[in-house]
């Protein structure tokens, strides 16, 4: 049975050890922090902090560090999920505030995480299973040239120009422009797909004649759509912290490159009484990231969760700082995809 001491001296190793990278030994506790007994004791604390896996030597040397299981009992019971400071918040509104359509918003979403953390910052494009078509925009740019606009609730949007094979009048775009929005408006991409493809059969034989290739681009641009994909920033952050990897750092690189890895690890962690989600170590052995730890938050759109926004790094890294960083920037994120 560990004791309410023994915890606390378990969070000031998690907290030490993150700060230096050095194994914490009984006599800097006692220097250090403010526990009131010998060194013997605090020795006899960390005993039983061993016992229980909870710290373990590196190496012949006094000093213990943290495992996996005391990562996750400090996550779970010990971390504080500190505020964020003026400076940062004001970081966080400025430079997202700043964006302009929806794929720059994600772009300096990761790249404002990852310098306020420095960890690998992830951000997923929304769901496309949850995704809804909002609106399709048709501009004309010339006699047989479209721009199409897809809208989505998330608040993506995508454009694509479409060369047509033969010569539209505004009343003929606006024609068609009716035809689609009334048939996908408010569907998920899967069955706005399907929606498209019989499309045409319901439509008179001129109106058919101008939409099928229409729909035809446009069900590429839907499919585009569809692909769950990543943005990420920070990678070199890897390289600064490849002494904490002391396996491989190789896993994780791949996992970097293959976002599908890190795409399903996202979709099976499950969010905490503060709303982020934390996956540490051997708890990622099924995805070959045993030597790394993930944080996230979700982020939504239209009132409900359509992703997440996420941290890769080391098991050594500053869990508080990093879980109050991913759940500030989630929640502006949210705000600031509902006021699009």
């Amino acid at each position: 049975m560990v004791s309410e001491r023994s915890l606390e001296v378990l969070r000031v190793i998690v907290q030490d050890y993150v700060s230096s990278r050095e194994p914490v030994g009984s006599k800097s506790i006692v220097e250090r922090h403010s526990f009131g007994v010998s060194a013997a004791t605090i020795r006899n604390d960390m005993a039983l902090l061993e016992e229980e896996e909870l710290i373990a030597a590196p190496h012949t040397s006094s000093g213990r560090v943290p495992t996996d299981k005391g990562y996750r009992l400090f996550v779970d019971h010990l971390a504080e999920v500190r505020p964020l400071s003026t400076a940062q918040r004001t970081a966080i509104e400025t430079f997202l505030g700043a964006s302009g359509d929806f794929d720059e918003v994600l772009s300096r979403t990761v790249r404002l995480l990852s310098q306020l953390t420095n960890q690998v910052a992830l951000v997923q494009y929304p769901s496309v299973t949850r995704s809804r078509i909002r609106h399709i925009e048709l501009v004309a740019l010339a006699p047989r040239r479209l721009l199409s606009v897809l809208i989505t609730d998330s608040g993506a949007v995508e454009q694509r120009v479409i060369e047509l094979p033969a010569e539209l009048s505004d009343e003929d775009v606006a024609e068609i422009r009716g035809a689609i929005n009334g048939a996908v408006a408010g569907l998920t991409l899967t069955e706005a797909t399907t929606r498209m493809r019989d499309l045409p059969s319901a439509l008179t034989d001129r109106t058919r004649a101008l939409v099928e290739p229409v729909a035809s681009a446009l069900l590429d641009q839907i499919a585009a759509n569809r692909q769950e994909k990543l943005v990420m920033a920070g990678a070199a952050n890897l390289v600064r912290t490849e002494l904490d990897f002391p396996g491989s750092i190789t896993p994780v690189l791949e996992a970097i490159e293959e976002q599908v890895v890190l795409l399903r690890l996202f979709d099976e962690m499950a969010t905490d009484q503060h709303g982020v989600a934390v996956s540490i170590g051997r708890e990622n052995a099924g995805f070959g990231l045993t030597e790394a730890s993930i944080v996230s938050s979700g982020y939504s759109a239209a009132g409900a969760d359509v992703a997440r926004v996420g941290l890769l790094g080391p098991l050594r890294m500053d869990y508080s700082g990093n879980m109050a960083a991913v759940r500030a920037v989630a929640r502006y994120l949210s705000r600031l995809l509902g006021d699009q």
